[in-house]
């Protein structure tokens, strides 16, 4: 995972064309912006944050999800609430 404060990850599946990921972010914790090769889907599952996608910047509530393209950069931040998210990752075909 690249740099991030805050963030607990646990990996939940790891296969050759499939990562899950679990994601816990304290208040104010962040995944710093960096693009993947891969196609990415966040869902967010408790809490709230905030996720941008080639420089836009939205809100992301429980039952929510972001996709994030390949190649362009990507966050996923908390402000004054935590959050709890899955991180859904395949590589493009």
């Amino acid at each position: 995972m690249p740099s991030a404060k805050g963030v607990e990850s646990r990996a939940l599946l790891r296969e050759e064309n499939l990562f899950v990921a679990q994601l816990r972010f304290t208040e104010h914790a962040t995944i710093h912006e960096h693009p993947s090769p891969n196609k990415i889907v966040a869902v967010c599952l408790e809490g709230e944050g905030f996720t941008s996608v080639g420089g836009e910047t939205a809100p992301i509530r429980a039952g929510e999800q972001a996709v994030w393209p390949p190649n362009l950069p990507h966050r996923l931040w908390t402000e004054g609430s935590t959050m709890q998210a899955l991180m859904i990752e395949r590589p493009t075909e």
